[in-house]
């Protein structure tokens, strides 16, 4: 059958937004409407483009003027610090409102009295318990949204997409006359404001019923919420009562006969007291009907025939096919939502005014939205990044000029949903979240806030889900691109993914739908110098989640193993019959060959059972290499660059004419570990999109075994925490332990451990058994809140390295009560290069007395002082399993030096006490000296390089030390030292006849001096 083409069906196109909040029942987004002077609005939704002003009415009060010239982003900077309002009256609880009054959240919306209609006290009554019932139902937060703090709240931080009015003739203008890139508006159609849909129309005609459309979560149930808040609040004044339909809840009913007002009095059983007014009500009742896709209508009046009166009985599409016609209820007014490819539906001789819900057209809209999302009260006191003001503000910085310089993200934020998705990802990366919460779970609730119900088209009997769909058609392209290594596409690459299979009718019209409804969700057109004409997913981690949710739904099938299962299915089926027939002619006749057609029968299932298993064998091989690539060795992990995509990297760009470094896609094995999760499995199941417990139990079998082969090399540090996000993201400890079993060493030097890795960190591994020889976390940026999030962990380690790490005396705390846990087996505790000072000392000190595993404690560098080390040596006698002690470099004098070596010498465990580098005079440094050689017994103290004339046998340690920390040391000090050591060997050097000593002196000189010689001359 020969290919067919398809128009390109128009849609791709920045201009276009995304709802944030997705539905009636389950929003997701905030609110915060943008005033006049704070923001500015454009018909030409294209980034980068200085926006027009749109008119918001004149009763929704002025901004105070501010003395200086500050941009609209800086405007509302200043309203969040100063805690003023730039809108109307205030409510109780202080929030940030669009054009709805604010009044108190917790309580009933005050309704204005209207003196036209109304007016009993009962009717009065009704509406008021009215408007209370839909602040409650429509003020209801899904879980993705408590995911930002207990007191979390949507009127504080939302913000409008534009609406732009349409014309029918554009909406209704052939698909195939549509360009690709950018749209352009109708010229003299301005963005219309929320509260001017229902303004009377360019010939001066009142409007009586509105469609707005957007492709799926563009912002349509947003805006929904926010028209039924607004009445609530009394900011519709032209609507006396408001009547929202869900048309998803609708369809439920099928075809069971039920009046209008039936209808409203079930689900808004206030409103019994006011049905009988709603026929004189006129303009001022609103109906609002939500998701019109859902509804299947029919307004030819052979099917469905003309009913005027709302007391009749009815199937609930024929009654709102009476109330579009005006037949029914001539005077209401009308809001309707739909997606694009249900605007047909209604003709348009029935609708007074299209307007599309485009999303965010200016960065400026962008920055407000994660201004006010990132500086929600539970940030402000949640540990982390986010504590402190500075610190948030930084963060909101960094992501405002990544927005400004790099387009891609800029692009994918006019989809106000996506912004949600960045700002949930940053909340995920530096803020606490809620336990077990992972990266695959963000996106999966993502998907489920956009795409949860939604079917691909309500006229097709298979009621195919919209994102099974998406998985078939858009994860076969994003696994294409991770397969060939490759993220941009071009229109073939495409279409070929979309028509892939496309044969029917019904299928051309699934297609359809889904291009003009659902694409642009996915798709966006790459801005990137280089790459203009090609398409990329909106963003990068997209590709990879779709990659992996393609494999592990197990669409990705060869043609052997499509026709084998075909075969193994038709076999299966006639197999028992014909196995019953063989049989008995077997006995009847003696042919030797059925016995084997016999058994061939029952092999045939087996083979394509082994040859899936094969298959899934291949996938698991190829996710594990993915996972182990030398070439990704020095990456950054892949939350570092997760945070990077989004923030940027600060320093000096890649120029453009720079060949482009290879493809990297560590977070496909990632999100497939993820995806196998039973808390994912649940809420893809509720997508249409199942995974069934055998499959994950297979999949999870082959990943182990081919993870168990090749996950126990030794791997850099970054590479060592993707393997263990790996196992977090998959969330299962019995399949961790099992495969990490053979971890004996955890090596993260290196790796900037912000709370979200201490969390990744210690839920896998703080669950384990096995002892970890050695932890090392030098050089981390640890602070105190992760020392006690890795408590866990450290408590398997038998050396624990944490130089490095600028630890202050309060860390000191935690590690005193790490060292008398009664399951603490530290041996080694290396805590060099960090201001603990004296205070942190006296900490360290309580839990030596009470520990029983530490043999060696390094706490070089740690700024001790003369104070630190007399109390070291007053209390050392408390501590007997004390082997060495490495005091060196804290600044000390002879004084306290030798009170130390004297404590030393008496105890009865410690062998070897490090002094070098302090304060020490030559006198002081001769007396330690002699010290040593005074008795016999006791700790060995090392002072210098020399032992009397000889050289001291930890001079190559010593050397090593200094080598390794001169980045972290003062030059200055450290030249100092070593030009009195190298002083030290010379007079040895001359004070012996020992030609063998000379020798060793002399080569220890040479090292001395060329580390003087690495650190330039002292001005330097």
């Amino acid at each position: 059958m020969p290919t067919l083409k398809f128009p390109w069906i128009p849609g791709l196109t920045p201009c276009h937004g995304e709802e944030a909040v997705h539905s009636i029942n389950r929003g997701a987004g905030t609110k915060v409407v943008p005033s006049r002077q704070a923001l500015t609005f454009s018909p030409r939704m294209r980034w980068g483009h200085h926006l027009s002003r749109a008119s918001w009415g004149s009763r929704l009060g002025r901004i105070p003027r501010l003395p200086d010239d500050h941009s609209p982003f800086l405007i509302h900077r200043r309203w969040l610090s100063r805690r003023e309002r730039p809108l109307g009256p205030l409510r109780a609880s202080e929030r940030l409102h669009g054009s709805s009054a604010e009044s108190a959240p917790h309580s009933a919306p005050q309704a204005r009295r209207h003196a036209q209609l109304f007016q009993s006290s009962s009717a009065a009554d009704a509406i008021r318990q009215h408007r209370q019932n839909l602040v409650e139902w429509f003020s209801r937060l899904p879980r993705e949204e408590r995911q930002f703090g207990p007191t979390f709240a949507l009127d504080t931080a939302h913000v409008d997409p534009v609406i732009r009015e349409s014309t029918p003739d554009e909406l209704f203008r052939p698909s195939s006359a549509l360009a690709l890139d950018h749209q352009s508006p109708t010229a003299g159609l301005p963005p219309l404001a929320l509260s001017e849909l229902f303004n009377p129309d360019a010939s001066g005609r009142r409007v009586q019923t509105v469609v707005l459309y957007g492709t799926v979560g563009m912002g349509k149930s947003t805006l929904v919420r926010k028209m039924v808040l607004d009445w609530c609040y009394g900011q519709l004044p032209a609507f006396e009562l408001l009547i929202p339909f869900s048309c998803e809840d609708l369809s439920s009913l099928g075809p069971a006969p039920a009046s209008l007002c039936q209808l409203v009095a079930q689900r808004y059983t206030p409103l019994k007291e006011v049905l009988p007014l709603m026929s004189t009500a006129g303009s001022r009742v609103l109906f609002v009907l939500h998701g019109l896709e859902r509804l299947n209508l029919d307004f030819r009046l052979a099917g469905t025939g003309l009913c005027s009166d709302p007391k009749e009985p009815g199937a609930p599409a024929a009654i709102i096919v009476n109330l579009l016609r005006k037949y029914m209820l001539p005077e209401a007014s009308i809001l309707v939502t739909t997606r694009p490819s249900a605007i047909s539906r209604i003709p348009s001789k029935y609708v007074g005014r299209y307007g599309e819900i485009c999303g965010f057209s200016d960065t400026n809209l962008q920055k407000l939205y994660f201004q006010l999302r990132l500086n929600q009260p539970d940030c402000r006191h949640s540990a982390g990044i986010l504590a402190t003001p500075a610190q948030r503000d930084h963060l909101v910085q960094m992501l405002s000029r990544n927005l400004e310089g790099h387009h891609q993200i800029a692009t994918a934020c006019f989809l106000p949903s996506y912004c949600w998705l960045v700002c949930a990802t940053l909340h995920f990366l530096h803020a606490p979240t809620p336990a077990g919460q992972t990266l695959t779970s963000i996106y999966t609730s993502f998907l489920r806030l956009n795409f949860s119900g939604e079917m691909l088209d309500s006229t097709d009997a298979s009621n195919l889900s919209l994102m099974a769909y998406a998985a078939r058609t858009m994860g076969k392209l994003a696994y294409e691109g991770v397969s060939s290594r490759k993220t941009y596409f071009s229109e073939e690459d495409v279409r070929g993914c979309l028509e892939a299979g496309v044969k029917t009718e019904e299928e051309f019209q699934l297609l359809h739908v889904f291009r003009r409804d659902a694409l642009r969700f996915f798709l966006a057109p790459c801005v990137e110098p280089g790459h203009l004409g090609t398409f990329v997913f909106t963003v990068p981690a997209m590709q990879e989640y779709l990659a992996a949710l393609y494999i592990v739904l197990g669409l990705r099938k060869t043609t052997l193993q499509r026709v084998g299962k075909e075969v193994a299915e038709l076999v299966g089926r006639v197999g028992e019959d014909v196995s019953l027939v063989l049989g008995i002619v077997a006995k009847l006749l003696p042919l030797r060959i059925l016995p084997l057609l016999f058994n061939l029968l029952k092999v045939v299932p087996r083979v394509f059972g082994r040859m899936v298993g094969k298959s899934r064998e291949a996938v698991a091989q190829a996710m594990v290499l993915e996972m182990f690539r030398e070439e990704d060795y020095y990456n950054d992990d892949v939350l570092d660059q997760m945070s990077a995509s989004i923030l940027g990297v600060e320093g000096p760009r890649r120029h453009p004419d720079e060949p482009p470094e290879d493809e990297v896609f560590e977070l496909f094995p990632m999100f497939m570990a993820g995806l196998l999760s039973a808390h994912n499995r649940a809420v893809l199941a509720q997508l249409g999109c199942p995974i069934k417990n055998l499959d994950a139990l297979e999949n999870a079998q082959a990943i182990k075994k081919k993870l168990g082969k090749l996950g126990r090399q030794v791997l850099p540090p970054s590479e060592l925490l993707d393997h263990l996000f790996f196992h977090y993201e998959f969330q299962n400890q019995r399949f961790s332990a099992e495969v990490l079993s053979s971890l004996r060493q955890l090596n993260l030097a290196g790796v900037r451990m912000t709370p979200r890795k201490c969390t990744v960190v210690a839920a896998v591994l703080g669950s384990g058994k096995h002892a970890l020889d050695e932890v090392n976390l030098a050089s981390c940026q640890l602070d105190p809140a992760g020392l006690r999030t890795l408590m866990p962990v450290f408590l398997r380690a038998r050396k624990l390295g944490l130089q490095l790490n600028s630890l202050g005396p309060e860390a000191c705390r935690d590690l005193r009560d790490l060292l008398l846990h009664d399951q603490c087996q530290i041996t080694t505790l290396r805590l060099s290069n960090n201001p603990l000072t004296a205070a942190g000392a006296a900490l360290l000190l309580e839990g030596l007395a009470g520990n029983t595993s530490l043999t060696h404690l390094s706490l070089l560098h740690t700024g001790l002082g003369d104070e630190g080390l007399e109390l070291l040596a007053a209390q050392l006698d408390r501590n007997h399993q004390l082997q060495e002690l490495n005091v060196a470099y804290n600044g000390a004098g002879d004084k306290a030096a030798l009170a130390l070596a004297k404590a030393a010498r008496e105890h009865p465990s410690l062998e070897l006490l490090h002094l070098y580098f302090n304060e020490l005079s030559s006198e002081g440094r001769q007396v330690l000296r002699d010290l040593g050689g005074t008795a016999e017994g006791g700790a060995r103290v090392v002072a210098s390089l020399t032992e009397g004339t000889a050289v001291s046998e930890y001079w190559s340690m010593i050397l090593s030390e200094v080598q390794r920390n001169l980045n972290s040391w003062d030059w200055t000090r450290v030249r100092r030292h070593l030009e009195l050591l190298l002083r030290d060997l010379e007079d040895n050097r001359g004070a012996t006849l020992n030609p063998w000593r000379k020798a060793q002196l002399l080569r220890v000189e040479g090292e001395v001096k060329a580390l003087l010689e690495q650190l330039g001359s002292p001005g330097s």
